[in-house]
């Protein structure tokens, strides 16, 4: 069961997500997520205190992603792509809530998703020993990704992306 903590968090960020910054006031954090105002201001004493409760979950999270993306047993680069994916989970959540406190010139938020991006990349340049092909690998996940986010995936680009990574001599290849 989640925390009032995560649950006024869980808040913040499916209002960014949903209806954007200017929607995600105080209130209608308090609102969504089902607490007083006094409630809300007891964990997050002020909308910044928010973002920064957010930013430092989403780090929290990247963290483990790259330490899951380390240890896959199917590789790295595999992991990498598998989860290049929407999914509307609380990291995708997170993340794009992230992204929009980023578009309002939020350095913090900026560098937290920096900070995640290059954790990733130096998990693939680990497995793949060369920079270069781990950030190919990683524009072709983000362009997957965001195509999902956008509403704009196609059937056709996993199986392409995973051929050309064959290609590349980055992914095994997969029956």
């Amino acid at each position: 069961m989640a925390t009032t903590r995560d649950r006024i968090l869980n808040a913040f960020e499916a209002l960014l997500v949903g209806q954007g910054s200017r929607s995600a006031t105080l209130d209608a954090v308090a609102e969504e997520a089902g607490v007083s105002k006094g409630g809300l201001l007891y964990h997050f004493p002020s909308r910044d205190d928010l973002v920064v409760g957010m930013l430092d979950r989403l780090r929290d999270m990247g963290a483990k992603d790259a330490e899951k993306m380390r240890s896959a047993p199917q590789g790295a680069v595999a992991y990498y792509l598998e989860t290049s994916k929407h999914t509307g989970s609380a990291f995708d959540r997170a993340m794009i809530a992230a992204a929009r406190i980023s578009q309002e010139s939020d350095a913090r938020a900026s560098s937290a998703l920096d900070d995640l991006r290059e954790a990733w990349f130096e998990v693939l340049d680990e497995q793949l020993d060369d920079d270069e092909l781990a950030r190919t690998v990683q524009l072709l996940c983000d362009a997957l990704y965001f195509n999902e986010t956008m509403g704009l995936a196609e059937e056709a680009s996993m199986p392409a992306v995973r051929a050309i990574l064959a290609r590349l001599g980055a992914l095994d290849v997969q029956p």
